[in-house]
């Protein structure tokens, strides 16, 4: 299916797995639209796994029948009989595109908070970099592209993050979240930024150990 996957024009294979436990547990690491999956495997089937994938857009694969009906059930793109051939491979791929085509245009661009300044219409692209209020931790300051800010009442970090789409943003310490396209370059354990401060200089951020491997799994998509 890799194979398969890389030869065909558009489709990046962000990563492939032969054991369903790990692909659970990468999950939250990983950035992907789309996921093919074998129906029958250890551990895991493709049917159990696929419960925990939501908002993806799932292809299966078996070489057996019986599966369809659960399949379709899930909401699957499609259900490919094995032995797989390219071309059926490449159709259920096609369709898989026009979906995502379709979902990504009706994606939301911006989010209701309640902000310092009451209940507040932000715009996902205005956004730069959200921090943990120094008064009040409970609270966050979100700095947008304007030059002006605005403190989020009482909410946490994941609630946050929840409400962002995760392909543009990322938390890169205990403290802070920065949009994807705001960083110039990055070291082992630092963000430069072209978030400018009061001062004038760049915004460069800490990037600690437990948010690393996601930042830069984000940062290759």
């Amino acid at each position: 299916m890799k194979l398969l996957c890389e030869e065909l024009p558009g489709v990046e294979v962000v990563k492939a797995f032969n054991d369903s436990g790990k692909f659970l547990e990468s999950i939250p690491l990983l950035d992907f639209n789309v996921c093919v999956l074998d129906i029958q495997m250890p551990r895991f089937t493709g049917l159990e796994v696929a419960q925990h994938l939501k908002d993806k857009l799932i292809i299966f694969t078996t070489a057996h029948k019986e599966f369809a009906a659960e399949a379709f059930d899930l909401n699957a793109v499609d259900y490919i009989r094995k032995p797989l051939q390219k071309e059926r491979f490449e159709k259920a791929i096609s369709k898989a595109k026009e979906l995502l085509k379709h979902k990504i245009s009706s994606e939301k661009t911006q989010v209701l908070w309640n902000t310092d300044k009451g209940k507040t219409l932000i715009n996902f692209n205005d956004i730069l970099y959200i921090v943990a209020s120094e008064t009040d931790s409970r609270d966050k300051v979100v700095y947008l592209e304007n030059g002006n800010k605005t403190t989020i009442k009482n909410t946490s970090f994941e609630q946050i993050l929840s409400a962002l789409p995760s392909h543009k943003f990322c938390r890169v310490n205990k403290k802070e979240i920065i949009a994807l396209k705001t960083v110039v370059h990055f070291t082992s354990d630092e963000v430069k930024t072209t978030i400018l401060l009061k001062n004038g200089n760049s915004l460069n951020t800490t990037l600690s150990e437990v948010f690393k491997d996601e930042f830069k799994l984000k940062i290759k998509g």
